[in-house]
């Protein structure tokens, strides 16, 4: 299995954001038991946006995942971004 880094920018409808957010995180704390290892929003961006690290043995399984993201199904999430990640130090390191 590979890592791989997603980027998510979100919509600047704050509003609308701020109501899924509850199933948004839902989603995320299920995905926990499998492929996400850890999640977290950018602090002080210019645009809303976060960084998730999740394994898998693909992107396409990646996005797979994240497609059933309320954030996603909602339209809320501008770009998506998938990166095969090599982490060599730390608690990620194989």
């Amino acid at each position: 299995m590979a890592h791989f880094a997603v980027q998510y920018t979100y919509s600047t409808d704050a509003a609308e954001l701020d109501r899924i957010r509850p199933q948004h995180r839902a989603f995320l704390a299920e995905l926990t038991a499998g492929p996400l290892l850890a999640s977290g929003p950018y602090v002080g961006a210019e645009q809303p946006s976060a960084l998730l690290i999740i394994r898998a043995d693909s992107a396409d399984e990646v996005a797979a995942a994240l497609d059933a993201d309320p954030f996603w199904e909602a339209g809320l999430i501008a770009e998506r971004h998938i990166q095969e990640w090599n982490p060599l130090i730390g608690v990620f390191a194989g």
